[in-house]
């Protein structure tokens, strides 16, 4: 697989179909379900769900004498709100080369279903949102955290897809910032076990995006992204790093135990969890196949909500509160 050149980076190879479904604006007067649907798949929700998740995991990790159930759901709704907002700013911007993918031609700006300024607005105004309601109703520092999430998000990872592999690594920072928001939220201030949060987050997310890559490696060159599997035609470096991280991840979900911020119940939980995502990396590694990417894939998907699961019921265990 030839690596791309800089102008096929920056510039992806439409096809005439899929530039007439990007220019065609959305129909008026169609039917709402289909409206509220192109709505929905804008703001990302499964993504979206993983991430309020993440700053809800760094909410209970942080050690206040009872859980504030009235800051932890404006929370949520807040970096909901933003989260959704810039996924939907993320298919304003890419839409073209959303055009050019099999994987994403379908979307609602590529395919003609929404006009793309209904999209800009609807982003926009979500992100907007989100962070408003964070700064007075949760803290401002929160607030912040929620506004560099999107402008890194938008203005950091997103021009870097087409234009270095380095990207993945970037798109870390915005990922893993709702975690760390999750316990400012609960403490009002940055200390270790927000570290210890964020990098949870960080390293989770770079094996789940190698193991998307390489199994949509060549949908990833149609849209002209120099994705690391672009150069990687063995995938030795690509599930290499999928190793290493994962085993990253294993260690960076131990620290809340020596931090004493949470008992033997998560560290149990932890260590399960992440044998099991470590098996699955360690398939993936020695096979290079698609299947076995895909198995990473989804344990990759489901170890958030679990590990968030572990962490509540070993607080309520240990304290007994809410």
């Amino acid at each position: 697989m030839p690596p791309h050149s800089s102008e096929d980076l920056s510039r992806p190879a439409l096809t005439s179909r899929a530039k007439a479904r990007a220019a065609h604006p959305a129909q008026t007067g169609g039917d709402r379900a289909q409206v509220l649907r192109s709505y929905l798949e804008l703001a990302k929700p499964e993504i979206t769900l993983l991430v309020a998740l993440s700053s809800a995991g760094g909410f209970f990790l942080a050690p206040t004498p009872s859980i504030d159930l009235g800051r932890l759901l404006w929370l949520l709704v807040g970096v909901t709100l933003a989260s959704a907002g810039a996924s939907a700013l993320n298919h304003w911007i890419e839409r073209e080369r959303d055009g050019a993918m099999r994987r994403t031609m379908h979307r609602p700006l590529p395919s003609g279903r929404m006009a793309p300024s209904a999209a800009l607005y609807f982003g926009a105004g979500l992100a907007a949102a989100g962070v408003g309601l964070l700064c007075p109703l949760v803290n401002p520092l929160t607030g912040m955290l929620a506004m560099a999430t999107v402008l890194l998000y938008l203005f950091a990872y997103t021009p870097l897809k087409p234009r270095s592999r380095w990207n993945t690594l970037v798109g870390t920072l915005p990922g893993a910032l709702p975690a760390l928001g999750g316990w400012t939220a609960a403490t009002g201030a940055i200390g270790w076990g927000g570290v210890a949060a964020f990098s949870i987050l960080a390293a989770w997310q770079m094996p789940h995006f190698l193991a998307l890559a390489w199994m949509y490696r060549k949908d990833y060159e149609r849209g002209g992204y120099a994705m690391l599997t672009a150069t990687d035609p063995t995938g030795r470096a690509t599930t290499g790093q999928t190793l290493f991280f994962t085993l990253l991840l294993v260690a960076a979900s131990l620290w809340p135990v020596a931090l004493s911020l949470v008992g033997w119940g998560y560290a149990l939980g932890a260590v399960a969890l992440g044998g099991w995502f470590l098996h699955a990396a360690i398939a993936f590694r020695r096979s290079r196949d698609v299947r076995d990417a895909r198995r990473v894939l989804r344990v990759s998907i489901w170890y958030i909500p679990a590990l968030v699961l572990a962490l509540l019921i070993d607080r309520v265990a240990l304290s007994g509160i809410f």
